[in-house]
């Protein structure tokens, strides 16, 4: 049975959601077990108050991995937000192409297109986290409150500030180097379930037994 197919996962809790239930923006996706919470808004409305500048038009993508944490007020900010930099200009005039007499059909040149923002499995995003178009992290990260994350993020990396700046790494790198070839994000719940205690103390060892 799969025990993240449904809304509320906490009994009492309807400021805690399963992100991928709630989801019918074909152009973003998340993961099993994964989490929103939001004490402000619905959380429900996740892909409207969190998911900015996301535009049809643009068909870039938000892609979420498995059992991530994602604080209140988090927001990721596409392409559509960007004005482009290779005009003598930032005024978006392909965006108002009636009123310049301009091709609708080149309306995205008023931006510059950095690509999708794809967040790995395992990763906790702090309350009011921004988490920038093009930007990748890794599985394991650790995205501090109201760090701004312009660049890619190395797995198992914690990083904060604005913008954001490794702080450190969460272990060594073996370590780290064992867990993304473990992938225990991809067991099926039972196995998940049988290793928990191994999971949260830390004993790597017995997670690679299988």
């Amino acid at each position: 049975m799969d025990n993240s197919n449904k809304t509320y996962p906490r009994t009492g809790d309807s400021q805690t959601i399963y992100l991928k239930n709630v989801i019918t923006n074909p152009n973003i996706q998340a993961g099993d077990f994964t989490m929103y919470n939001d004490f402000v808004n619905d959380p429900r409305d996740f892909q409207q108050n969190n998911v900015l500048y996301h535009y049809p038009i643009n068909h870039d993508k938000l892609i979420i991995g498995k059992f991530c944490s994602i604080a209140c007020g988090a927001k990721f900010i596409f392409n559509s937000a960007n004005h482009t930099m290779s005009s003598l200009s930032t005024y978006p005039f392909p965006l108002f192409f009636e009123e310049w007499g301009l091709e609708k059909s080149r309306v995205t040149e008023s931006w510059d297109n950095k690509g999708d923002i794809i967040i790995g499995n395992d990763v906790w995003i702090g309350y009011e986290a921004v988490i920038l178009a093009g930007v990748k992290i890794g599985d394991g990260a650790i995205i501090g409150t109201r760090a701004v994350v312009t660049k890619d993020v190395p797995p198992y990396t914690i990083v904060g500030g604005v913008p954001a700046k490794p702080i450190r790494k969460r272990f060594n790198e073996e370590t780290i180097r064992r867990l993304l070839e473990l992938k225990w994000w991809d067991w099926p719940e039972q196995k998940i379930s049988q290793k928990i205690k191994a999971i949260q103390s830390g004993q790597i060892d017995e997670l690679m037994e299988g």
